[in-house]
């Protein structure tokens, strides 16, 4: 990799590592942490630190807020809701009420299906409860 490469890459990390901070205050300390654990696929979270919360979560553009909205819209579509968990407590950081976060829910029934909403719904409660 080029120096250019490595740069880029540092700087996508240290932009993840802002972006997620700020969407899971006090879930990371803050110095530049390992997330490798020794175990199968230990690169993905590396991975998404850069590309997800580096790349998209760290551009202008888009308040927090509306990534959120847009993230649970798409995290509820894909039926994900393990992701849609985690990302319900970070649009509550961001500025989401848990009413706005039930209307998300309540739309995507008429575009992803209700079975998705019925899981978003689930995952939701979870995620609020916990």
């Amino acid at each position: 990799m080029s120096d250019k490469g490595v740069e880029e890459t540092t700087d996508l990390r240290a932009a993840g590592w802002k972006a997620m901070r700020a969407a899971l205050p006090g879930v990371f300390p803050e110095d530049d942490v390992d997330l490798r654990d020794g175990r199968f696929g230990e690169d993905l979270v590396d991975i998404g630190l850069t590309s997800v919360w580096g790349a998209l979560w760290g551009r202008e553009g888009l308040a927090p807020r509306d990534r959120s909205l847009v993230t649970l819209g798409v995290l509820i579509a894909l039926g994900a809701e393990t992701e849609l968990k985690t990302h319900v407590r970070i649009a509550l950081t961001n500025g989401l009420t848990k009413e706005e976060v039930a209307e998300v829910i309540y739309h995507s029934a008429g575009y992803a299906g209700f079975p998705r909403a019925v899981g978003a719904r689930t995952a939701a409660r979870e995620a609020l409860e916990g």
